[in-house]
């Protein structure tokens, strides 16, 4: 039958598993570090990989394809689960090795979310006493690398965001304070990774509720490559979306 499934791109796909771990279905699987569509009558055509997909390698395509089996899905859910319960019962396992075994993918790529609110209250808390404050970062989720974000994220959601080129959190002493605060950060070097970041951050933009952009730059010209890439993504949303541009020279001072 000719029905709507999904079709992977093995050139764009970097291997992170992420895809696998959004299907539900255990229709797709890493095979030789690439994702894989093991079985085409394990995968529904709902596509709940795509938005998990860093790099954009998931499609749908109508072909031929196996109609969807929800009874052979089932029937391996069930084995997996057996299977799972069987082999914890007969091999006692530490809590680290238990998420070890759970977690799937790239590290790097596994989307989180924190609560800076608690960090914010503690802060004023020790304000009030004679210690010092602690000083707790801002950042509010991860991953922050423009290639490794997903296009999509609850996160992202009338986010604020920050696009800030990789040197500025060093070169500015309060960056966590005076930028990365209240905001969805995402960082990156045009020279070192000699990619045109445009075309993922327009995606970004194009596909969340961004409330505002904020572009963090160093003086030095290579840095010119981020915030062009980042206007270039405003103007190719088609969204009206107010943004701003900061650039902090090398000695780390903020430029007029």
């Amino acid at each position: 039958m000719i029905r709507r499934i999904i079709h992977i791109n093995e050139e764009k796909c970097n291997g992170c598993g992420a895809c696998a771990d959004a299907c539900h279905e255990s229709a797709i699987g890493m095979v030789n570090g690439k994702a894989k569509l093991l079985r085409d009558d394990y995968c529904d055509g709902l596509g709940d990989c795509l938005p998990a997909c860093p790099t954009g390698a998931i499609t749908f395509e109508e072909r031929e394809a196996a109609a969807y089996d929800e009874a052979a899905v089932m029937a391996n859910k069930q084995k997996k689960e057996t299977s799972a319960i069987n082999t914890a019962q007969s091999v006692p396992q530490s809590n680290e090795a238990k998420k070890a075994h759970t977690a799937h993918g790239c590290p790097g790529q596994r989307i989180a979310q924190f609560n800076r609110q608690n960090t914010a209250d503690s802060a004023s808390d020790n304000e009030t006493t004679s210690t010092p404050a602690a000083i707790t970062s801002q950042l509010s989720q991860w991953p922050v690398q423009i290639k490794l974000a997903p296009v999509t994220a609850p996160y992202f959601n009338g986010a604020k965001l920050l696009i800030a080129a990789d040197c500025t959190a060093y070169a500015y002493a309060n960056f966590h304070q005076d930028f990365i605060k209240g905001k969805i950060t995402l960082v990156g070097c045009p020279k070192l990774d000699a990619v045109d970041y445009s075309e993922k951050l327009t995606e970004i933009i194009v596909a969340n509720d961004i409330k505002s952009v904020t572009i963090v730059r160093m003086e030095v010209p290579c840095c010119g490559g981020l915030e062009h890439a980042a206007v270039t993504a405003l103007k190719n949303s088609g969204k009206f979306i107010p943004w701003q541009v900061v650039t902090i020279s090398i000695d780390g001072k903020i430029l007029e």
